[in-house]
């Protein structure tokens, strides 16, 4: 039987088991210097002052909206074409949650229609406290305008970048926090590196990373300086908020420090891929996301847009020849969960209906082969050409 070929995968080679190897063999599996070290690398990459690492993204999404102090009936935007974790994070600190249209040429989140629904909030005393962006695929949003409008109408950014480690904005390495309080990225087995589960919280900004490192150990103290009332003793510590249990261990950190050496040769790759997608594809009625000449997206998603009729015969077509495709994502607002506690007008997100009736994600990894990508431009072309040739389309 023919081997399928996913939408994606890890890669995983012998240097990358060789150092969870050292760490099964060392003193600590977890709470040991391997976070430290993974922190600090991932610092030194995005070149933020400080990072968080945690279990996952959601967790660090989570921790994030905790340090920001976002409580209940405060309110969190984000994009709906998201996975639901960029929602659900808000909902964790029992915020509101609503959502900003998307740019149907980026797939990220529209700055002209999020300027506009923050005009009518503030009329509507109903502004965000915190503006979650996701930066779908690896492509970074336009995150400067974004940033002249979290002054102006005074809420916080959190960048979602689960898909764009890697990435760069504007000649700063998306993670930098240049434009944005906290970013987090993903470390799940699909991602650009992985560490077999987890993600990571960046700042520049002390106190933020602090609270954040509190909230992923379940809120507990063990600085002396930072006790309330006097130690007890050698053995003391105090829970002074309430965290949880976040915390990434020194085996998945291994694993994460040998991925990350490889970023670069990962995007690389990543990038040549979708370059012969777009050449290739390019006179067939597709439409590519729009990647502007200052950004570098780590095209952790190759996302094409194909005409609406032919889009599930499509999907169905390179499922059956073993390639798996996908759909990222269902608009949040359409899950059961979230129209039970939200109204949602969908003639509000066209864009994002748009987008979902014709959005499909194909194979794009480190370890796709130039084989395995010839033989999906010709099954795609296949598909085009025959509908072309009996005037389907």
């Amino acid at each position: 039987m023919e081997k399928k070929i996913p939408y994606s995968r890890q890669n995983i080679d012998n240097s990358d088991i060789a150092s969870v190897n050292k760490v099964l063999k060392s003193d600590y599996l977890t709470t040991g210097p391997q976070i430290k070290k993974f922190e600090n690398l991932l610092s030194k990459y995005c070149k933020s002052k400080y990072s968080v690492v945690v279990n996952s993204a959601t967790s660090a999404l989570h921790i994030a909206c905790m340090a920001l102090n976002l409580k209940k009936n405060d309110i969190l935007w984000t994009s709906p074409i998201s996975f639901v974790a960029s929602a659900n994070c808000g909902l964790y600190c029992g915020a509101k949650i609503d959502f900003v249209d998307i740019d149907i040429k980026t797939f990220n989140i529209s700055t002209s229609k999020l300027k506009q629904k923050l005009i009518t909030a503030k009329k509507n005393k109903k502004l965000p406290k915190v503006l979650v962006v996701v930066h779908l695929g690896g492509l970074s949003c336009e995150m400067q305008e974004i940033r002249k409008l979290s002054k102006m109408f005074n809420f916080k950014i959190i960048e979602d970048a689960s898909h764009a480690l890697g990435a760069s904005y504007k000649n700063s390495r998306v993670g930098s926090c240049k434009f944005s309080e906290i970013t987090v990225f993903s470390f799940h087995p699909v991602k650009i590196i992985t560490s077999g589960e987890g993600g990571v919280a960046t700042t520049n900004n002390k106190r933020l990373a602090e609270k954040m490192s509190t909230f992923r150990a379940h809120g507990i103290i063990r600085e002396k300086s930072k006790f309330i009332g006097k130690s007890h003793g050698p053995w003391f510590y105090q829970q002074q908020y309430l965290g949880f249990n976040y915390r990434l261990s020194d085996i998945h950190a291994s694993l994460g420090i040998s991925q990350l050496k490889k970023t670069s040769l990962f995007v690389k790759r990543r990038n040549e891929i979708s370059k012969i997608y777009k050449k290739e594809l390019k006179n067939y009625p597709i439409e590519f996301q729009k990647i502007d000449k200052n950004t570098l997206s780590s095209y952790h998603l190759f996302i094409i847009l194909v005409p609406e009729q032919v889009h599930l015969k499509l999907f169905t077509f390179l499922i059956k020849n073993n390639i798996n495709v996908n759909l990222h994502y269902i608009p949040i607002f359409l899950h059961p969960y979230f129209q039970k506690i939200k109204k949602i007008n969908t003639s509000d997100f066209k864009s994002s209906i748009n987008y979902y009736s014709r959005a499909i994600s194909i194979p794009v990894y480190f370890g796709l082969s130039n084989s395995q990508l010839l033989k999906i431009i010709k099954k795609i072309k296949d598909f085009f050409k025959k509908r072309l040739n009996e005037k389907l389309l």
